[in-house]
Formats: C-alpha cells, structure tokens, sequence
C-alpha cells in the first residue's frame, strides 16, 4: 500500500488514470444521481430517437433511453469484470503456488490439469463451457477463469520455483521456520507484485472477452442492461439507428484503454526496475 500512495504521488501516468479509473467506476456506482432514466422503461412512442438534448445517447428499439442504459450497463460491465479478474487471480495463483511449493505428484496433477486447459483456444473454450451451463454473467464469469486460471497458475508456480532457490529460503528452513512461515513471510511478498501487476494489465482484456460472450447472448440476459449486449442489440440497426452501436463501443473502448494503461502505470510503480533498464 505504501508503494502506491508513493507512486501516487511520484508517477503523474499512474495517478492519472488511476483517477480515471475511479470515475469510471463512480459514474457506475452513481448512475441514478446522473440521469432521470430508467434503463429497462420502455416508451414505444420514442422509439428510434436520435442523441438529443433530453436523449443524449437517443433511445433504442423500446425507447428506453440508451445514456441510461450506459451508465447502469457500466455497474454490470466493471463489476463482473473486477469480479472475474479477483477470482481468476485467487484460483490460479493459489493452485500455482501449492503446484510450485509442494511439487512431488501434487505438482504434476495440477500442472498436467493446466495443460488440458491451455490446449484449447482460451475464448473458444468459455463459449463452449457458456453454451453448456447457460447463458448468465454468472456462468460467463465461471466460463472465463476455467480458461483463464491456467496463466495465473503457471506463472505463480515459476515463481515460486525461482524464489525457492534462495539462500535465505534453505537458512529459514534451517532456523526451524514452518512452511506457512516460510511461505507467507518470504515467498508471498516476492512474487505478489508481478502477479498484481498481471492481473491489472489482464481488465481490459477480460473486459473484451466479457463483452464478447454477451454480445453472443452468453452474458447478462435481457432486458438488463450490459455494453456487449447493448452492441448486439444495436447491429440490426447499424443504418437507421447508428448511435446503439456506437456509444456502448465507445464505453468499452474508453474503459479498455483507461484500465490497459492504467495496469501499464501500475507496473512502473510496483517494479522500479523496468525504469532502470
């Protein structure tokens, strides 16, 4: 936490779109306080209407106003992101670092287990298990970290090999440290920063993959409102109706660059030493 408010205050990159980021997710959390709208009220005699001074995003299909449906899109889209982004990071880190620091069979199950996994197309493979538990965010969620956790887990794994070779690791063995100690004392602290570091350069792309998956129907259902879904709602109408399309783009793409360089600042203050070379 201290190296954060430090690079806060030392890296104008990092605070800057550090701040970004939390009007992203302000402008999610406080939705209601920024439009009168509700995004799943349907008005049919304002159906099709362009971006407007009482419509800013114009309205959709139904005639619910497409600036709300944004904004209360952002709460679905970021949260299940973050939460995506969390749970793969837990799984796959605490598989890789009981595979690296056990190793013996434990390893080799594991290991082998993350092999199945990675011989699938990683997209490929969440449409595949979407399709078969069903369309929801929750199941897309679970769909994702089943074909993104092997990452985590081969790189938390390596990591703890490396670190394991220390000197200092054999000399807290010889002191009488327990593998907890050892292991929650010496191997979390070095191998947490570049994990961290992974896990906040991967939002914007489990971001896309999140939007992909709704936009193929295997996300939020209708009619609630998400950016991927919003999209595929919107292609029937590229030519009459362009705005549907074109703003919960522009929120993906916004939020995707924001978060991309965001994780981009954070990796130049959790790891000083990109700088130096």
């Amino acid at each position: 936490m201290g190296e954060l408010v430090q690079g806060f205050r030392t890296h104008k990159n990092f605070a800057l779109f550090t701040v970004l980021a939390l009007l992203l997710l302000a402008a999610a959390l406080f939705a209601p306080l920024l439009t009168s709208y509700q995004p799943t009220a349907a008005d049919m005699k304002n159906a099709f209407l362009p971006p407007s001074a009482e419509h800013l995003f114009g309205t959709d299909k139904l005639g619910r106003d497409c600036f709300a449906r944004v904004l209360y899109g952002a709460r679905n889209s970021l949260a299940s992101v973050l939460l995506l982004v969390a749970l793969v990071f837990t799984v796959g880190t605490a598989l890789g670092i009981v595979s690296g620091y056990l190793g013996g069979k434990t390893d080799a199950v594991i290991m082998r287990l993350a092999d199945i996994f990675i011989s699938f197309p990683g997209v490929l493979l969440a449409i595949a298990i979407a399709g078969i538990i069903g369309g929801s965010m929750v199941n897309a969620i679970i769909a994702l970290t089943c074909a993104t956790w092997p990452k985590y887990a081969r790189l938390s794994r390596s990591l703890v090999l490396k670190v394991k070779q220390n000197e200092y690791i054999a000399a807290a063995y010889v002191n009488g440290g327990t593998p907890f100690h050892i292991l929650r004392r010496h191997i979390l602290p070095n191998i947490l920063p570049l994990l961290v570091i992974t896990a906040a350069a991967d939002i914007g792309a489990l971001m896309l993959e999140l939007a992909g998956l709704s936009f193929l129907g295997f996300g939020v259902q209708p009619p609630a409102p998400e950016w991927g879904a919003m999209i595929s709602e919107g292609r029937q109408h590229l030519q009459t109706a362009p705005w549907l399309m074109i703003f919960p783009g522009l929120a993906i793409f916004i939020s995707v660059v924001i978060f991309n360089l965001w994780g981009d600042a954070l990796r130049d203050v959790l790891d000083p030493r990109d700088d130096q070379e």
